[in-house]
């Protein structure tokens, strides 16, 4: 059975996670690395599923610490949750979502009432905390 969407069968999926984890043996830097070494297309699949955690697609795209609030927060979310995006961090009135678009990460601040900042790529959770610290906006 294939998820939704998805070319490839679920357990296959399955059994390439688990045998990143029971190599890795949960250490995130080696379960990047190893998610780094699959095919784009499974990575993508494994970037919006509830096989990993958002803590786990975070590291792989950011290569960055965040503040250890917002680890815990990704770690207990699937990483299917960064389809709909999932909210990292807020400061005042501005909040911080964490979201996978067509397998790419977006960090995207809102005021509540619309996004208005909106950073991709690598530097993109960087670029996000410095616009929270710093909206360049009245």
């Amino acid at each position: 059975m294939s998820t939704a969407g998805s070319p490839r069968p679920f357990h296959e999926l399955v059994e390439i996670v688990d045998g990143i984890l029971d190599t890795c043996e949960d250490k995130v830097p080696c379960i990047v690395k190893k998610l780094g070494e699959l095919d784009p297309e499974v990575r993508s699949e494994l970037f919006i599923s509830d096989l990993l955690n958002a803590y786990q697609v975070f590291i792989y795209f950011f290569r960055t610490e965040p503040d250890i609030l917002v680890q815990e927060q990704l770690e207990l979310e699937p990483a299917s949750s960064l389809r709909a995006g999932l909210m990292i961090d807020e400061v005042d009135l501005l909040e911080m979502f964490f979201v996978i678009r067509e397998s790419k990460p977006l960090i995207i601040i809102h005021d509540g009432e619309k996004a208005v900042a909106t950073f991709s790529g690598g530097s993109a959770y960087r670029d996000g905390r410095e616009y929270l610290e710093n909206p360049g906006y009245s």
